[in-house]
């Protein structure tokens, strides 16, 4: 076991901001939770500073923290803590941010560990949130794309019967495309502007549905759409549970119905995330002490 007490550093590093906290073993509570938004400045530089003043509001020290635990967004390699990332945060590709921050925060490097950032939020929620005590969970992060993650008693999996390479089922092949030109805010905005001519935000459109036919319509699309995926690509893995969270997720009584209707014939129960921008935190910070139990 690292020395350092009994809480780590959780950060969430998202496209257009950063949430950090420290979550403590035992209840797996967490501190304050600080936000930031990415460095203006696109460099490497700019966006370890970034971190480091959060550590500082976070109130982390090296001496009182057992590390640092990062729910990452892909493609990054977990294992080695560096961004392959191209398509957003350029400047950190190639770039090795264990080392970086394990340097700025006077730990070891084993002390700072990554997790993909959908696993993270699906592991908070199988830890302490919507599907805590279920064997068998599947969560999807519904947003600007479909995030991914798998769990099998209380451990994320990345491989086995009905996990999709690396548990990401974004870009799995599906009707002819992909299943993220199906499922993502993208999806819903195309189809909104297909029926009407007008471009819309996702959350406009959701708080118009209750006077636009369309966006009621728009809506459930995307639900059967999603209900569909579940159907086919989850009948495998075989979920008890499947987890929806995301910004999306926060109109489900707009699509929960349809994709309900897709499903009626699985034995499993479609549930919205409790934890929210909260589960990554927890959920990197359980994966964190899990592999600081195995060393």
């Amino acid at each position: 076991m690292v020395s350092g007490g009994s809480r780590v550093l959780s950060y969430d590093v998202g496209g257009s901001h950063i949430s950090a906290a420290l979550c403590s073993e035992g209840d797996l509570s967490l501190g304050p939770v600080v936000k930031a938004p990415l460095p203006e400045e696109q460099s490497a530089e700019a966006f370890f500073d970034v971190l480091t003043r959060m550590a500082e509001q976070a109130g982390a020290e090296a001496k009182t923290t057992a590390g640092a635990a990062f729910a990452m967004p892909g493609p990054f390699d977990y294992a080695e803590g560096i961004s392959w990332m191209k398509h957003k945060m350029p400047y950190l590709c190639g770039v090795n941010l264990r080392e970086a921050l394990a340097k700025r925060m006077n730990w070891e490097g084993s002390q700072v560990r990554f997790l993909n950032d959908a696993a993270a939020y699906l592991l908070g929620e199988v830890s302490a949130g919507a599907a805590r005590g279920v064997a068998r969970v599947a969560g999807f992060t519904l947003g600007t794309g479909i995030g991914s993650g798998f769990a099998v008693n209380g451990r994320i999996v990345t491989e086995g019967p009905g996990v999709p390479p690396g548990g990401e089922i974004w870009n799995v092949p599906f009707e002819g495309g992909i299943v993220e030109d199906l499922v993502s805010t993208r999806s819903i905005k195309r189809d909104y502007r297909e029926r009407t001519g007008v471009e819309k935000e996702v959350a406009e459109i959701a708080a118009g549905a209750t006077s636009d036919p369309n966006a009621v319509t728009v809506f459930a699309e995307f639900g059967r759409n999603l209900g569909r995926v579940i159907r086919i690509l989850l009948r495998d893995f075989a979920p008890e549970v499947v987890v929806l969270g995301g910004g999306i997720a926060r109109s489900s009584q707009l699509f929960l119905p349809a994709t309900g209707g897709e499903i009626a014939c699985f034995q499993l129960e479609l549930r919205v995330a409790q934890l929210g921008e909260r589960a990554p935190l927890v959920g990197a910070a359980v994966a964190w002490f899990a592999q600081a139990r195995n060393l």
